[in-house]
């Protein structure tokens, strides 16, 4: 198969605050596989936890690197593909996007959507969150007004762990509430609290009628969830501190969910086995995204009758978003009937 790889920029409506910091543009990687006159396509986005940085020049280095090795397969062997590129330590960006690619490859081989495919029912398919950044209580009120004059929305993700403490945590998450008080909401510290900061803030939140909390504390503090644990009620998930299924058996006393990136996964293939092993451990399961457009969404998307919660909106927040695919119904994102990914190319990438 044949390897190519396109840069692009995408700009975010609002740019989004969260404990680690802001982001208003990322720069990504269109992957495209070629064979048979047939042309799979992919998306790489950067991404950084804590001390782990997959940045776009390290994943375009590795493409480049990767690219005439990958010349020696057909997009039918995903297998010997995956095994390759990990002994090869490339990044986990760089194999979501081949994975992501090979199996709209294959869809478009076969005339079929990967959900169908699959064997999976869009009408499982639960309505995805949008997030509401880090703000003052006036602006995230603003910024909630804007989701829902925007689209059909139906749960809101708020992001706490501001630098400036719980009480601001507190304050903000009340407007957001006071603004929208017939939507359902989720919570996303970002690992911003400090143990007794998520004991105390847990217990509000549930007191609150909040779904649940996702990482309450940081990457690398996994054992203090179990303190966490024995002193609230509030469904615990985990997302920094969950890469692949080999961290889920290590979480699954500590922990009530997961949720799974494609970009932190390596692809669609290690996103399968994650919701296979999280649900054999009793855990619930969620899909969410970073910086990505509507090519990975929709990729996710795909995988979402298996997912008990979705936070798939960072393609609606873009302004320039160089992809259609899966749209939005009722709130919720549904893939689309057409074979493999169901995307499309809209516009320039940049």
């Amino acid at each position: 198969m044949e390897v190519q790889v396109k840069i692009f920029t995408v700009n975010k409506r609002f740019p989004l605050t969260i404990s680690r910091g802001t982001t208003a543009q990322t720069t990504n990687i269109w992957v495209t596989v070629s064979q048979d006159g047939i042309e799979g396509w992919g998306e790489a986005s950067p991404f950084g936890v804590g001390n782990h940085s997959q940045s776009t020049d390290k994943i375009k280095d590795a493409l480049q690197q990767v690219t005439p090795i990958l010349q020696a397969f057909s997009p039918l062997q995903r297998q010997e593909v995956e095994a390759e590129l990990i002994k090869l330590q490339v990044p986990s960006a760089v194999r979501a996007a081949l994975d992501m690619a090979m199996h709209d490859w294959l869809g478009k081989l076969v005339g079929l959507p990967l959900w169908q495919l699959w064997g999976l029912e869009r009408d499982r398919i639960v309505p995805t969150s949008v997030t509401i950044g880090i703000n003052t209580p006036e602006g995230a009120r603003t910024r909630a007004r804007d989701w829902l004059k925007f689209t059909d929305i139906r749960v809101f993700k708020v992001k706490l762990g501001n630098p400036d403490g719980i009480d601001a945590d507190r304050k903000m998450l009340l407007a957001v509430q006071e603004e929208a008080p017939d939507l359902e909401f989720f919570v996303d510290a970002n690992g911003g609290w400090s143990l007794s900061d998520a004991v105390e803030m847990c217990n509000w939140l549930a007191d609150l009628g909040i779904k649940y909390v996702e990482q309450p504390l940081p990457r690398g503090q996994e054992t203090s969830l179990v303190e966490l644990k024995q002193h609230t009620s509030l469904p615990i998930f985990v997302d920094e501190s969950c890469f692949t299924s080999a961290d889920i058996p290590l979480l699954a006393n500590y922990v009530d969910g997961i949720n799974i990136k494609l970009m932190k996964s390596g692809g669609l293939t290690e996103a399968m086995r994650m919701v296979h092993t999280a649900k054999a451990y009793g855990l619930q399961v969620m899909f969410g995204c970073y910086s990505d457009s509507s090519l990975a969404n929709t990729a996710a998307a795909q995988l979402a009758p298996l997912a008990d919660y979705l936070d798939l909106d960072s393609h609606l927040n873009l302004i320039d978003d160089p992809f259609v695919g899966a749209s939005i119904h009722q709130g919720k994102v549904l893939p689309n009937d057409l074979p493999g990914l169901g995307v499309q190319y809209i516009a320039s990438a940049t």
